[in-house]
C-alpha cells in the first residue's frame, strides 16, 4: 500500500515552472497527497548521479512512499516508462534508462510495471512528448501515492534483470602480488556543497584494511587512466581532526569511504571529479 507521499527527484533546476507544473498536476490528482523534493539539482542529463540519489534516499522513507525520478535525456523516445517496486515496499515512477542501478546492483528492486504511455497520461496531454515529467510522471505518481491506482493496475511485469543498468562495480578490498592490502573502487558522487569526493568502497570492505585512526593511506584519484590526485591522507574520524585546509580520508554518511578537506572543497583543491570515469586505489604500505 502507498502512503499519500510523493517524492520528486529531477535534473530540471528551480529557475522555471518545470517542478511547479509536476506538483500542480500532482494536487490536482489529489489534494490529499504530501508532495516533497529529494533534489532538483540532478547534474542535466546524469542519469547515474540520480541513480546514486536515490540509493543515498530512499530508505530513509517510509514504505508506501512513491518517488518520481526524472533524468531523462530520452524523452519521448522508445524507452519505457515504468514504476518499480523496491523489495521494502516503496514505488519509483521513472523512465527505464538506468536511474534505477545503484538499487538493482544491491538487490533492493523486486519488480517493475509499464507505464501505457498513450493512455496512462494527464489528460489532454497527449500532443506533447517531451515533458513526461508532468504529463507521465508526476501524473501517475500522484494516482499511486492517492490509491486511486495501484501498483497491479499497470501493464507488464518486468524482472529486476530486464530493467536498463548502468555499469555498477563495487569497490573491493584485494591483495597485491607484493602482499599489499588494496582497496580499488570509483568516485561514485561529489557532496556537491562541499566538494568531497563518495567513493563506492562499503565501510565493510574498508574494515579489511585492519586500519586505525590516525594511519596514513596511499591514494591514487585516476580519470580514466590519467593519475590525477597521488598523495597519503590520514584515516579520520572527523574533519576537525586535522588541520582547517589540510585533506583527509573519512567514512561519510552512506557509510561508504570518502575524501574531504576540513573547511575545504577536496574536488576543487584537487581539480579531480566523480562519474563513472573517476576510480581510486587505497594502499596500505608496510
Amino acid at each position: 500500500m502507498t502512503n499519500k507521499h510523493l517524492v520528486l527527484q529531477t535534473d530540471f533546476g528551480l529557475q522555471d515552472g518545470a517542478v511547479s507544473s509536476m506538483r500542480g498536476v500532482a494536487y490536482s490528482v489529489a489534494d490529499d497527497i504530501l508532495v516533497s523534493d529529494l533534489t532538483h539539482g540532478i547534474t542535466p542529463f546524469n542519469i547515474f548521479e540520480g541513480s546514486f540519489r536515490l540509493l543515498q534516499t530512499v530508505h530513509y522513507w517510509a514504505p508506501g512512499t512513491v518517488f518520481v525520478s526524472v533524468v531523462d535525456p530520452g524523452v519521448g523516445s522508445k524507452r519505457l516508462s515504468i514504476i518499480a517496486k523496491t523489495i521494502a515496499g516503496h514505488y519509483i515512477v521513472t523512465p527505464d534508462n538506468g536511474t534505477l542501478s545503484h538499487l538493482l546492483a544491491h538487490d533492493l528492486i523486486e519488480s517493475a510495471r509499464v507505464i501505457d504511455e498513450d493512455t496512462q497520461r494527464l489528460p489532454g496531454s497527449e500532443k506533447s512528448s517531451t515533458f513526461h515529467g508532468r504529463d507521465i510522471y508526476a501524473f501517475n505518481g500522484a494516482k499511486l501515492a492517492s490509491g486511486a491506482t495501484r501498483y497491479e493496475d499497470y501493464g507488464q511485469e518486468l524482472t529486476p534483470d530486464e530493467l536498463v543498468k548502468l555499469p555498477i562495480r563495487p569497490g573491493k578490498y584485494h591483495q597485491t602480488e607484493d602482499g599489499q592490502s588494496q582497496l580499488i573502487g570509483h568516485i561514485d558522487i561529489t557532496d556537491v556543497n562541499f566538494g568531497s569526493l563518495w567513493s563506492n568502497i562499503l565501510v565493510s570492505e574498508f574494515e579489511k584494511l585492519n586500519v586505525s585512526y590516525g594511519d596514513i593511506l596511499h591514494v591514487q584519484i585516476k580519470n580514466r587512466d590519467t593519475i590525477l590526485f597521488d598523495d597519503k591522507l590520514p584515516y579520520v574520524h572527523t574533519f576537525t581532526d586535522v588541520n582547517p585546509g589540510e585533506p583527509l580520508i573519512y567514512i561519510n554518511s552512506v557509510y561508504t569511504v570518502a575524501f574531504g578537506v576540513h573547511t575545504g572543497n577536496f574536488e576543487q583543491m584537487y581539480h579531480v571529479g566523480a562519474g563513472q570515469d573517476w576510480s581510486v586505489v587505497i594502499t596500505k604500505e608496510q
